[in-house]
């Protein structure tokens, strides 16, 4: 994605659903139960939202509620699990696999309610009590997922399941459980055991550091422009909100400029000079390697304790460990993908950068490109290639009628589903908005927070998560929320955005119909919960509608006078879709490469320098070009040290099924509900119930092939 799909710990809680009771949890006197009694009085997190589909009341939550729900709620589920685990009845899929997935409730509630706010609304208490129980969390998930009389009940029922008449949901929950426990530790002896928990609480904490170091930096590492001459380039709205962003930090008069999540920061493309670039692009680049925030050393422990964890589970490397749950299945098929792509890539980007030298040195200047030029002087060479300005492009993008009228009516005539605001309900922030969601026979489905603006307290990047998480098991119908940082307007002026923003509104929505379209029975199995390399496909599917001519149609439209989009405007942006291709792909790949380089160091390697092994790593599959550094550098990493650890090439493996799945689309009729709805059974109603391959093949008919992927990024393996 483009964003963080599944990285909260809340998450990680929710698949390991197992534990061995601490010897302080089972006797409750009668003491503690009323002051239990008492506290769950008070506190909205212990009982059920009574708000429709259990959404939160965020108006009655707050920030001293969480600690408390989190104790009670782990030790509710250590008392369940050791029901579960003593349970003298022989195990069957409902005392054993079924009372697992019904466990642990309070705990569920409450983690994911604070994970999400603390991604999109962090302060300094929400921020101390994530450091205070990442290495609880830690502590209790391991307590499940190595209790052995627990292992021993699931074992039997694996081992049985080809004969206890299950259907395909329950014998795949069956294999994915007792898989999760075999990849935590289960089959290990217990000195073994001790260093994996030893590990898991270090790497808890090691991972809650990287993250509010990044969190804090996105306050401290900012420009600060005193001159407004140095903004030459920028529009005056751009240049209003800078003015803006400054005054709310203390700095009224002047101009502040904030680093986004990737290496590479979109106002380079605007701004005429050339010293403010570069300073902007070392404060993205060369961010938390040094000061109080910095991930120097982090980064090479995480890599190392992770190493040291692979190879107590039998693995050669923690690549070979996480690839072995996903489509991939190998680090080699992954590196293979990868490394063809360079080739192509170089001869891509070669010209490219020619195109651009030869603008630098037509302009007069005396100079050879760097990392800070690229995209000031790719975006002149769009404007004389295609003679397209995107600010006039801009105008044609009103954040609204894109949403409403773009990506709410493409999923209205994709799947027959309606958004109809839900302003009755509560929301965290002022900028977030609710909405249901209904069937095409008025069937409520979902409740959808859009929460799309950047602010202070909200992590870089675009994202979905769920507040509440789809079960057919409870009979419970989900709320989910879309996570973006789209730059405000001025109070009283409309925001406009690029394509490129428009187009990840798309993709971040193919998550949020992913969980709020599942139909699934168990939740270990529903909505997004497939691997790493499947996950990014439905999101990326629907990116391409942005583009589909009546769709556009139907919300490019100038924000002033309403007329559609000029056709030859239009035709301008969609030739204009494969310019820059080259760098685009070869920054993915340069850093996918790295974050598998970081996760192939055996066990026995001694921890890393960050500098030298990431300048290594890239020169080693020759990715080493000094003005197109990768997309994220190892200190600023969060996808590589977050939950997508040797999974960042995800978004390229998915991608192939996207592309390929579009394609087929338009050979059925393009945007209708027949083929709408094929795909809206096969792939987003299913979650991971069956093998994801299957589930392509179901709506495809076939495997996908390269050459849809090909032609969307407009590659080519010779450039003319």
């Amino acid at each position: 994605m483009k964003t963080l799909i599944a990285t909260a710990i809340s998450s990680a809680l929710l698949l390991s659903a197992c534990s061995e009771p601490s010897n302080t949890t089972t006797n409750n006197t009668t003491q503690n139960e009323q002051v239990s009694a008492s506290i769950e009085s008070t506190n909205p997190l212990f009982v059920k939202s009574t708000l429709q589909y259990q959404t939160p009341d965020f108006n009655a939550i707050k920030d001293e509620h969480f600690i408390p729900a989190f104790e009670q709620g782990m030790q509710e589920q250590l008392a369940e699990i050791a029901a579960i685990a003593n349970n003298t009845a022989a195990p069957t899929f409902e005392n054993t696999i079924v009372a697992m997935e019904q466990s642990g409730e309070l705990l569920t509630r409450a983690s994911r309610i604070f994970f999400n706010l603390n991604g999109t609304d962090s302060n300094p208490a929400r921020r101390d009590i994530q450091s205070q129980m990442a290495p609880k969390f830690a502590a209790h998930g391991d307590n499940i997922n190595l209790n052995k009389a627990l292992f021993e009940r699931v074992e039997t029922i694996y081992n049985q399941r080809n004969s206890l008449n299950l259907n395909g949901e329950e014998k795949r929950l069956v294999e994915v459980l007792y898989k999760g426990f075999v990849r935590s530790g289960a089959k290990l002896n217990e000195e073994q055991k001790q260093r994996i928990r030893e590990i898991n609480k270090e790497l808890s904490t090691l991972g809650t550091q990287f993250s509010q170091n990044l969190m804090a930096l996105t306050k401290s590492n900012v420009i600060i422009v005193k001159d407004k001459e140095q903004l030459a380039g920028l529009s005056d709205a751009y240049i209003t909100s800078l003015a803006n962003a400054a005054k709310d930090a203390g700095h009224e008069g002047q101009y502040l400029i904030k680093i986004t999540n990737t290496t590479r920061q979109p106002i380079l493309s605007q701004l005429d000079n050339r010293e403010l670039r570069e300073k902007i692009w070392r404060a993205s680049a060369e961010r938390a390697l040094e000061g109080d925030n910095n991930n120097a050393k982090i980064v090479p422990t995480i890599t190392k304790l992770r190493a040291e964890r692979a190879a107590l589970l039998g693995y050669e490397s923690y690549a070979h460990f996480g690839l072995e749950s996903q489509m991939a299945k190998e680090p080699q098929a992954v590196l293979d993908m990868l490394s063809s792509m360079v080739p192509s890539l170089l001869q891509n980007v070669d010209a490219e950068a020619a195109a651009i030298q030869a603008k630098i040195d037509a302009s007069g200047a005396d100079f050879k490109l760097a990392a800070w030029d690229w995209l000031y002087y790719s975006e002149q060479v769009r404007k004389d290639k295609y003679n397209l300005d995107e600010n006039a492009v801009k105008e044609y993008f009103e954040f609204n009628r894109v949403l409403k009228d773009g990506v709410f009516f493409t999923m209205n005539r994709l799947y027959g589903v309606t958004f109809k605001p839900r302003p009755d309900l509560p929301v965290y922030h002022e900028n977030v908005e609710a909405y249901e969601l209904f069937d095409e026979d008025g069937t409520s489905l979902a409740i959808f927070y859009a929460d799309y603006f950047a602010r202070e307290g909200k992590r870089g990047g675009a994202w979905k998560s769920a507040f509440v998480k789809q079960s057919g098991l409870d009979n419970q119908r989900p709320v989910i929320v879309n996570v973006m940082n789209i730059q405000k307007a001025p109070e009283g002026e409309p925001t406009l955005i690029s394509y490129s923003e428009a187009t990840t509104i798309f993709h971040e929505l193919g998550h949020g119909l992913h969980g709020m379209l599942s139909q699934v029975k168990y939740p270990t199995l529903s909505g997004t919960s497939t691997s790493r390399d499947f996950v990014e496909f439905p999101s990326t599917f629907e990116e391409d509608w942005a583009m589909h001519p009546e769709v556009i149609a139907n919300y490019a439209k100038h924000y002033k006078t309403g007329e559609p989009i000029p056709k030859e405007l239009l035709g301008k942006v969609i030739e204009s879709r494969s310019f820059n291709q080259g760098f685009d792909t070869f920054e993915y790949v340069a850093a996918a490469l790295l974050d598998m380089e970081w996760h192939s160091i055996p066990a026995s390697a001694p921890v890393q320098d960050i500098v030298e092994f990431e300048k290594n790593a890239l020169q080693k599959h020759k990715v080493d070009i000094s003005y197109i550094p990768p997309r994220y550098k190892s200190a600023y990493f969060n996808h590589s040290m977050g939950g997508y650890a040797a999974g960042y090439y995800a978004y390229m493996w998915s991608e192939i099924l996207a592309a390929d799945a579009y394609a087929y689309v338009q050979t059925q009729g393009g945007l209708n509900r027949k083929i709408g709805q094929k795909y809206r059974e096969n792939i987003l109603e299913v979650g991971n119930t069956r093998d994801l391959m299957e589930s392509y093949k179901a709506f495809r008919g076939q495997e996908p092939t390269t050459d849809a992927l090909l032609k969307r990024r407009g590659l080519s393996v010779t450039v003319n």
